[in-house]
């Protein structure tokens, strides 16, 4: 259990829970007793999710973040299980979609942003007053390895995280006077729906883009919660990425250029 519960038992609302870092992000907490709250366009998933976490364990609605009616409904739910208070946000959510910006469909620019920047701050949005409920809050965001430097052929994806990621930033100044903390989560290469049995066979076994579970991811969202730090690495070494990069731009951008036309 928690070492909080004493008080109230914790309770998280995780978008996207109905697979890869989301659900494993759900069975995390619940085996932990929190109250978990779970979002996602998949209903037929998250039906055997409710049925897993079994009957006063958790809620799960389905619902598209882009649809601010549906998520505003699902949200009012949420509060009227946990009595108006939300522990932790997972502002999970996202999608992301493989090619050449120059010639991928505006329609699915579209859906991109729509999905992982607007979807996110819609949901952040709507858990708020939630989240200003419980003492010591958090509101977390994923954002990726790709809010570190943009990654060719996911452009469009690479710009929606470092938006999230420099959102987080604003929003930790901003909500410190509601009692709101906020933070995000960079994952490298996770072992998800969105990654080919293709790709994950050509990435290294060690090193900072090794394949790691969604299991790993969900450790460092309990960490966070329990942690204070703004942005949280998975795995750690990426920290030490983001460093150099910050420092050496122009040696990232020719490398990788290199690496592409090599």
């Amino acid at each position: 259990m928690d070492k909080n519960s004493s008080t109230h038992r914790r309770s998280i609302l995780i978008t996207g829970a109905a697979s890869g870092i989301g659900l494993a992000t759900a069975r995390h907490f619940a085996a932990q007793g929190w109250f978990i709250g779970c979002l996602d366009r998949n209903a037929e998933s998250l039906n055997g999710l409710e049925a897993e976490l079994g009957p006063g364990h958790g809620m799960c609605r389905a619902a598209d973040v882009t649809d601010r009616r549906a998520l505003a409904d699902a949200v009012a739910a949420f509060g009227q299980a946990t009595g108006g208070k939300l522990d932790l946000l997972f502002n999970n959510a996202g999608i992301d979609a493989k090619g050449s910006f120059a010639t991928m469909p505006w329609e699915q620019i579209e859906r991109l942003v729509n999905v992982n920047l607007l979807g996110g701050m819609a949901t952040i949005r709507a858990a708020l007053p939630l989240l200003q409920s419980a003492p010591g809050s958090l509101c977390l965001s994923t954002a990726s390895a790709s809010a570190i430097f943009g990654t060719a052929n996911l452009a469009v994806y690479s710009a929606t995280k470092h938006a999230m990621k420099g959102l987080t930033e604003a929003l930790a100044v901003e909500f410190a006077a509601l009692g709101v903390r906020a933070a995000d989560l960079l994952p490298g290469i996770i072992d998800t729906g969105m990654l080919s049995a293709k790709e994950k066979a050509m990435l290294p076994k060690e090193g900072m883009l090794r394949v790691l579970p969604p299991e790993a991811v969900a450790q460092v969202a309990w960490d966070a919660y329990h942690g204070d730090r703004l942005h949280w690495y998975v795995p750690d070494e990426l920290a030490g990425y983001d460093v150099h990069v910050t420092k050496h731009p122009e040696k990232v951008r020719d490398d990788r250029i290199a690496g592409r036309l090599g």
